[in-house]
């Protein structure tokens, strides 16, 4: 059976004009995929989660798969408050799991849009080796990315976990690096590609992919 892959969510698909003169990440899927699938690309670059509704609202016809690669805008949003200052490390604390909460919340939401298309899915996280930013910056991603992983483990949803597959500075563009660079979008590409030769949808089980 063909397959008809959809790639959904922000500028981590929707790259092409962040690697001017190179292959984007669909056509660099596309290339590995060959004639034996199709790929179509709905993602919008500065997409947040609660955007992948409207993405998927005139997804093609005869889509059999869809990935979704959310979520980094939704964390780039809150960064500011990085440099906030709180009485103590509880309030510090609870102003993040209220962020955190806020999150999961548009997370679930978008999940349940996207699997009521009854495609077969899979999900990313969020890559934090970003050449620009520090210690501080991974660790709030990482309130972002367990929202990902554990709400993708809960429906039983595979994960590439571009945390893995983007773990070089070369994988981000010059010129926007918070963006994927040619080097990097085929790194993605690759991950995409070995997950769909390997994963088995219909046992319902999470499997990372890197």
């Amino acid at each position: 059976m063909e397959k008809h892959i959809i790639l959904a969510g922000d500028s981590i698909f929707d790259n092409a004009v962040y690697v001017p003169g190179e292959p984007c990440v669909t056509e660099q899927l596309r290339a590995l995929v060959g004639d034996s699938s199709s790929v179509s690309m709905i993602a919008v670059d500065g997409d947040y989660v609660s955007d992948v509704w409207r993405q998927v609202r005139s997804f093609p016809e005869g889509a059999t798969h869809i990935l979704v690669s959310a979520g980094g805008n939704d964390a780039l949003r809150h960064a500011h408050k990085l440099g906030d200052e709180f009485p103590s490390s509880a309030d510090l604390f609870r102003e993040w799991a209220d962020i955190q909460a806020e999150f999961r919340r548009d997370y679930r939401q978008m999940l349940e849009v996207v699997m009521a298309l009854q495609l077969n899915t899979a999900i990313c996280t969020v890559y934090d080796a970003v050449p620009i930013i520090g210690a501080v910056e991974v660790t709030a991603l990482s309130l972002f990315n367990d929202v990902i992983t554990s709400e993708a483990i809960a429906r039983g949803i595979p994960i590439i976990d571009l945390r893995r597959v983007c773990n070089d500075p070369g994988d981000y563009s010059p010129i926007s690096p918070i963006e994927p660079s040619s080097q990097g979008g085929e790194k993605i590409a690759s991950a995409i590609q070995r997950m769909l030769e390997k994963h088995d949808f219909s046992t319902g089980r999470t499997v990372i992919y890197t």
